[in-house]
């Protein structure tokens, strides 16, 4: 009878299912850390090692330095950070503020989603029929917001401070087949714009854009 009442009670979504496990806060030093499929975890942050994250998996917070994070599908989490690492959110991952990477690229999978800003400074960042919130910011990456992708709050590129900015090769900017770009796309640096003919963009600030057809534009 106990089996039946809760049985119901999950089908009408009145009590929320417990997680298969609970990890915790893991604070680590010279090691990875890994979230289980399905599970839930807290504050995860390591030196010198990467983070995974399993499918479906619940988390408060992801940082390292040294190391990726891979975000598996469907999982949710407020933030990440990567100092020297790369960040992947699978397909339909969501993160409910920010994305913040340093020296290291950020990719969306089909249906990700972060809520807030994706910002890096070196590495590129790429959206595959995937939303970002908050903007995007980058200073040397390239930027590929792929066919059927949405951002609001603009894309910036920044200016180049490092002492081998004048060797720098421009920044490739790519708006491919019906993405939408709503908010100030503004260049403090030469970049190379490439917006696909069924793309909606709004205002350019410091470029040129190109337009191109089909998938994506020419090498």
């Amino acid at each position: 009878m106990i089996r039946i009442k809760l049985a119901l009670l999950l089908a009408l979504g009145l009590v929320a299912p417990a997680f298969a496990d609970d990890q915790g806060d893991v604070d680590k030093v010279n090691g990875a850390i890994s979230i289980d499929d399905g599970a839930s975890g807290g504050k995860l942050s390591t030196v010198n090692g990467g983070i995974r994250i399993g499918a479906n998996a619940h988390v408060k917070s992801a940082e390292t330095v040294n190391g990726g994070v891979h975000v598996g599908a469907g999982a949710t989490l407020d933030s990440v950070e990567s100092v020297n690492g790369g960040i992947k959110l699978g397909a339909n991952a969501k993160v409910g503020r920010t994305v913040n990477v340093v020296n290291g690229s950020i990719t969306l999978e089909q249906g990700a989603d972060i809520a807030g800003k994706a910002s890096n400074v070196n590495g590129g960042i790429q959206l595959d029929a995937a939303h970002v919130g908050g903007g995007i910011d980058t200073v040397n990456g390239d930027i590929t917001i792929g066919a059927n992708s949405r951002v609001e709050g603009g894309i910036l590129v920044e200016e180049n401070h490092s002492w081998f900015a004048s060797n720098s090769r421009k920044p490739r900017i790519v708006i491919g087949p019906h993405a939408v770009v709503q908010g100030t796309l503004k260049f403090k640096r030469e970049v190379e714009l490439w917006v696909s003919d069924s793309a909606t963009i709004g205002a350019v600030d410091g470029a040129s854009a190109q337009k191109f057809s089909g998938d994506r534009p020419p090498q």
